[in-house]
């Protein structure tokens, strides 16, 4: 049997062929034994078929003599946390995030909630559910993760200063993805913390039909209905999460999006306030802003490679405070060096208050002296010909290139980044300048017309 579900750092595959419960059932198997886990803790998305694949992934890790912790319907994030609060030996969380429809998948760490990856043993357990050599072990059983959110929302607000907080409105779109069970409680706790923030709520229950389409606020299609749901409350700032609440995007006051690296920017500016000199890890997508506030703040920028396994890395092996990447993905050292969708915008709260100034007014000089694309998707049947098309028509008139992930080459004023996708079929571009908004169409026109015409 070949698997072609595992990815470069988790696993991703359309239902039926790809990813079905006897595939599940073999994967939650080969996790087990691969690592030697003896305790392990599950949780599972609302997708309609998350229900029956965790089942079959417990069924498994059963099998290979492991004691199951279930935390149910739940985040990715919560999964992560009840790693290392329980002292398990790893963790598996159900979820296609963003993913179509027909799509499910598994994201899965090791003890104190480490990276999985090739080298850190995903290779070897996609040979072993590939092979179902697997060891005769006595059974293990099933058990309900008690009290793991209770402990997942004092760590989430242990990173918070609640009386920083001043008043203020908040929309959130959990996009009928898991947010919405999780927020409440957060909610709850901060209302009994004396908290004064109001919320509107938005799509907030789960639903694995998502009647309201598939929650991935990235895509500028899907944004509009948050933005004018933000104007419609008068609200301060608006979240939006997907299906799973590992990233959140925000919306100013006047219903802007926020791309990601100025909030990257913003939550590195704050952390080096409090921690000078402390290393911060980003992404190779889109760096200039980031870069520039963390020399500005006295602190040392570091690039990891795009993907949550590797940033996780990164982040434990420079003792970085913080890491973010431009597709919202946020990680803190004290979450595990793990990210969540739950501290940021809490954080970005926090520092409105502080500052006593609206998220746009923050973020407007930012976002005026670096101006970017956002992530633009182009689904190629060959990504690679594409990608050396534009090599081959721009890399003798840049400063420098750069091969981290995918392929980055800098100029005097602007600076591209192109990539495949590690979880879909797609070519990603992301072209940003220094305070030349023109510049950066003008460059991603000329991009795209090389592209399309491979």
């Amino acid at each position: 049997m070949t698997l072609t579900c595992f990815k470069a750092y988790d696993i991703r595959g359309r239902l039926g062929a790809e990813l079905n419960e006897d595939i599940a059932r073999r994967i939650g198997r080969a996790f087990a034994q691969t690592l030697g886990a003896r305790r392990v803790v599950i949780g599972r998305d609302c997708r309609e078929s998350s229900v029956a694949l965790t089942t079959a992934a417990t069924e498994g890790l059963i099998a290979a003599g492991a004691d199951v912790l279930d935390l149910g319907l739940c985040g990715t994030e919560e999964m992560y946390h009840a790693v290392t609060h329980l002292g398990a030996d790893g963790g598996i969380e159900v979820t296609a995030s963003h993913n179509p429809m027909d799509y499910n998948g598994m994201k899965m760490v090791r003890a104190a909630s480490a990276p999985l990856d090739a080298e850190t043993g995903l290779a070897a357990v996609k040979a072993l559910a590939e092979s179902g050599d697997f060891a005769q072990a006595v059974p293990g059983s099933l058990h309900e993760a008690l009290g793991a959110r209770k402990s997942y929302i004092e760590t989430v607000l242990g990173l918070i200063d609640i009386p920083a907080l001043r008043p203020m409105t908040i929309l959130v779109n959990a996009g009928n993805g898991a947010a919405g069970p999780t927020f409440d409680a957060i909610e709850a706790e901060l209302a009994a913390r004396a908290a004064p923030l109001r919320f509107v709520k938005l799509h907030h229950t789960p639903d694995g039909s998502f009647p309201h389409g598939i929650p991935n606020p990235l895509l500028p299609e899907n944004q509009p209905v948050t933005a004018q749901a933000v104007l419609a409350a008068g609200a301060d700032m608006g979240v939006a999460w997907d299906g799973d609440f590992d990233r959140c995007f925000l919306f100013d006051h006047l219903g802007r999006f926020i791309p990601g690296e100025y909030i990257v920017g913003l939550l590195a500016e704050a952390f080096l306030a409090c921690e000078p000199g402390a290393t911060i890890v980003h992404d190779p997508r889109v760096i200039w802003n980031t870069q520039d506030v963390v020399a500005r703040a006295g602190g040392q920028a570091v690039m990891a490679r795009t993907g949550h396994a590797f940033l996780k890395q990164v982040m434990r092996d420079t003792g970085a405070v913080y890491g973010g990447e431009m597709s919202a993905h946020h990680y803190f050292r004290d979450f595990m060096a793990c990210d969540s969708g739950m501290i940021p915008w809490l954080l970005i709260a926090e520092l409105v208050g502080r500052r006593g100034m609206p998220l746009a007014d923050l973020l407007a000089e930012r976002m005026a002296r670096f101006p970017s694309s956002g992530e633009i998707n182009f689904r190629l049947e060959n990504p690679a010909a594409a990608v050396a098309a534009v090599v081959a028509a721009l890399e003798c008139q840049a400063l420098s290139r750069d091969d981290t992930d995918g392929v980055s080459l800098t100029f005097a004023d602007w600076r591209l980044n192109l990539r495949s996708s590690n979880t879909e079929p797609l070519l990603r571009l992301n072209v940003e300048a220094r305070g030349d908004a023109g510049l950066v169409a003008r460059a991603v026109a000329r991009i795209s017309a090389l592209i399309r015409a491979v």
